[in-house]
């Protein structure tokens, strides 16, 4: 029996399926959901910078000495209201800021495909920008971890001195405690990056960190829907070191389950897994690592996650 695929689906549903991504500026965002944006392609797929609803340009954010991070320096109000409307298929005017000149461009026509994707400082952090998003994700690297990325991509694509990126990260600090780390509470995921455990110059040389996923129950579940990883593969093919750890731990009265996951493993894990979730979910194809030998464990995390969205997205289209 043929089975349609289920992007096409997507494509014919009128729902737009909305996921949040939250944290730190240059807490590596994108990253965790460049797998979603590769297996659906750029046809059902858009995107939406929080930064482009700043109220203030670079330099009002420095004459009123307040950071972004700030709710204050954000037209928050603003987002709810076209987030509303974008959830109902209709198109906006958006903001845009330049974040090479520090100032606003004019606004331009935003259309929102099938999937919406927000990234941005406040994503999960009023009660209304919450009622709208189908799918949260809080990134949480540690300190030194958000500092070394922050340096590096500040100095290389903003233009910034090394001083001119400490003396901002040591300004951002008390508002990043205050404004956006409570907004974990709000995230059906939180992806935490360490150093990874096999030494701390992997990250550098080969994008290899410790990932703790950590994820409430599912609340949906649906018949025949599993994600398993083959044993036989991880302890016969793989030749690099490589962590995987369960805990499960209660935050707040909710059950939370932290898959740890340190190193690399062989491609031949992965493709299974994708093979595993285009049989699973009808969307294929799957194929978000192609032409790699290893692959690390925040890819791992990419593809764990695109399975829980994918997952969530067939319930949605159940329950309409």
């Amino acid at each position: 029996m043929h089975h349609p695929n289920f992007k096409d689906t997507i494509a014919a549903s009128p729902y737009i399926f909305t996921i949040g991504v939250a944290g730190d500026s240059g807490s590596g965002k994108s990253t965790f959901t460049r797998g979603v944006r590769s297996i659906f392609g750029d046809d059902l797929v858009s995107t939406i910078t929080l930064d482009d609803y700043h109220s203030l340009d670079r330099s009002g954010r420095h004459d009123q000495r307040i950071t972004a991070l700030d709710p204050r320096a954000n037209r928050l109000d603003q987002m709810e209201k076209d987030l509303a409307l974008l959830k109902r298929g209709v198109p906006i005017e958006k903001p845009v800021y330049n974040h090479t000149t520090g100032t606003f461009d004019p606004p331009v026509i935003f259309r929102p495909r099938k999937i919406l994707i927000l990234e941005g400082l406040h994503t999960l952090f009023t009660p209304a920008l919450r009622h709208y998003l189908d799918f949260s994700l809080f990134v949480d690297p540690v300190q030194g971890v958000k500092y070394d990325w922050k340096i590096r991509r500040d100095m290389v694509t903003r233009g910034y001195s090394r001083e001119q990126v400490l003396g901002e990260i040591a300004q951002r600090e008390p508002d990043y405690q205050n404004f956006i780390a409570p907004q974990k509470e709000f995230a059906d995921a939180v992806i935490g990056i360490d150093y990874s455990e096999y030494g701390k110059h992997l990250g550098l040389e080969r994008n290899v960190y410790r990932i703790t996923l950590s994820q409430s129950r599912m609340k949906q579940n649906i018949e025949n829907i599993d994600l398993s990883l083959d044993l036989y593969s991880i302890l016969s093919l793989s030749q690099r070191n490589f962590l995987l750890k369960f805990l499960t731990s209660e935050h707040d009265g909710h059950r939370m389950g932290e898959l740890i996951m340190d190193g690399e493993l062989s491609e031949h894990v992965v493709k299974k897994l994708e093979r595993s979730i285009e049989q699973q979910t009808r969307v294929h194809p799957i194929s978000i690592f192609a032409n790699r030998t290893y692959v690390t464990a925040g890819d791992l995390a990419q593809l764990i996650l695109c399975w829980r969205i994918i997952h969530r997205r067939i319930f949605m289209e159940r329950r309409q």
